[in-house]
């Protein structure tokens, strides 16, 4: 992100009956997001520094699981929070702010995977992450599966298990219905645990034998 980059202005500082309004005189008093997220498009001071708090770190790990660089990762979470500065004054709470927060994610990845694309065309190395080599990681192993996944599944078995979306805000976000998502995940579920154990049930007998360990 350019340092450059000019902060979105804020509305004009409400009232304290605005404020009091919304629930977020004292912005960590229990506010709920959406809450939050109506003050700040009205001015609430502290708002939106509640919602960093609360989303910056689940924001980060969406991303950071979604492309192989960290320093990317945390440019694609400053961007994001960024588009919600921007577009703050046209905030209406017609989804849950988590819903919301990763739609502009989404559409900044999508932007970002489109780049790489393009990229990818005049570099002949490739920018995949490299394979385990061997390693036991079970990071690595379950990174590699999970890539290894049809696109949908893998956004649908992410979206649940990592940024604990429930089922209808997994299908608002990715356009499908609510039986596809649960049939989705199943299947998600189905093929990285077939992946995951396969390797185990190919390892021929005492190949986890230490080195110069024999057979009694």
């Amino acid at each position: 992100m350019h340092e450059d980059q000019a902060t979105p202005a804020l509305p004009a500082e409400p009232s304290a009956g605005e404020q009091k309004h919304f629930g977020v005189g004292s912005p960590g008093n229990g506010a709920n997001d959406e809450q939050l997220m109506a003050a700040f498009s009205c001015g609430v001071p502290g708002a939106f520094d509640e919602l960093f708090l609360r989303y910056k770190q689940p924001l980060f790990g969406f991303f950071r699981r979604r492309v192989a660089d960290q320093a990317q990762a945390e440019e694609l979470t400053q961007e994001t929070f960024l588009a919600v500065l921007r577009s703050a004054s046209h905030y209406k709470p017609s989804a849950t702010f988590r819903t919301y927060l990763y739609a502009f994610a989404f559409n900044l990845l999508r932007a970002h995977r489109r780049k790489a694309a393009f990229r990818a065309m005049f570099h002949a190395a490739s920018e995949r992450e490299p394979a385990a080599r061997g390693s036991l990681d079970r990071e690595m192993v379950l990174r590699d599966a999970v890539n290894r996944l049809e696109r949908i599944d893998r956004e649908v078995l992410l979206l649940r298990e990592f940024e604990q979306l429930s089922y209808a805000e997994i299908a608002e976000l990715l356009g499908l219905p609510l039986n596809t998502v649960r049939s989705r995940l199943f299947r998600a579920r189905m093929a990285l645990r077939e992946m995951l154990t396969a390797p185990a049930q190919r390892t021929a007998p005492g190949d986890d034998l230490a080195e110069g360990e024999e057979l009694a």
